[in-house]
């Protein structure tokens, strides 16, 4: 692993040949018991905050995908999040969606990320929320349509999630669970070697970028005001 003053980037051999790890590269641990001896790791920690370089240097070995699902998965669960940490989780997940659509093969985070932090107890609460749910989501997937994990479909999964990435700055609601959630799904489905799961990450997050688009484009502001009465109705109702 190497580190300069103003950026991050794993230079070991895994990190330099693969984009992605399958979890048969991840070893006899599922991703969510990677995440679950994470979480047993934080609670044994005696800081108040946690920075966003320590998540990555605790998991960058295992490629890009277990990266993105850390920081995706949280915000893809139906429950509220802090905005600081909002801001935190989202901003790594611009650059990785951005470097997979390019292509490399290194994972990179400007220094300013990577010296973010936030509470560790916040962080805590959040994964004991997320591990269940990742485990429920394992369960669901397994090889099948492989030609959408190889190389090619990593590219396209790193450009639908750059967009669903800026999508997340629109403050309407959900603009963080849906493109989130179908972020963490194009990255499980890649890690599990399930091109259906890319499939429906891509077609749910895509349908909602979508949506917000075409009201924006069609109505201007008023359009996302629309959007907003919508999803309200439907939550009160």
């Amino acid at each position: 692993m190497g580190e300069s003053s103003n950026f991050y980037c794993c230079d070991g051999g895994a990190c330099v040949t693969l984009a992605f790890m399958s979890t048969e590269m991840l070893g006899v641990r599922s991703i969510a018991q990677l995440i679950q001896d994470f979480t047993d790791n934080l609670l044994t920690q005696k800081n108040d905050d946690i920075a966003v370089r320590d998540v990555v240097s605790a998991f960058h070995e295992r490629g890009f995908g277990v990266v993105l699902l850390f920081f995706a998965l949280p915000m893809a669960l139906p429950v509220p999040v802090p905005p600081v940490l909002n801001v935190i989780l989202a901003l790594p997940l611009l650059f990785l969606t951005a470097q997979q659509a390019l292509g490399r093969h290194l994972i990179w985070l400007p220094d300013f990320i990577l010296r973010k932090s936030f509470s560790r107890q916040a962080l805590i609460g959040l994964l004991a929320r997320v591990v269940p749910f990742l485990r429920k989501m394992e369960a669901l997937t397994r090889p099948r349509l492989v030609v959408l994990t190889g190389r090619g479909g990593q590219v396209l999964t790193g450009l639908f999630g750059f967009i669903m990435a800026l999508s997340v700055t629109v403050p309407l609601p959900l603009t963080n669970t849906v493109p989130s959630f179908g972020i963490a799904v194009m990255a499980l489905g890649v890690l599990m070697r399930d091109g259906v799961a890319v499939f429906l990450g891509g077609l749910i997050g895509m349908a909602w970028v979508t949506i917000l688009t075409v009201s924006f484009v069609v109505f201007g502001l008023e359009g996302l005001d629309i959007v907003k009465d919508f999803i309200k109705s439907l939550l009160s109702g």
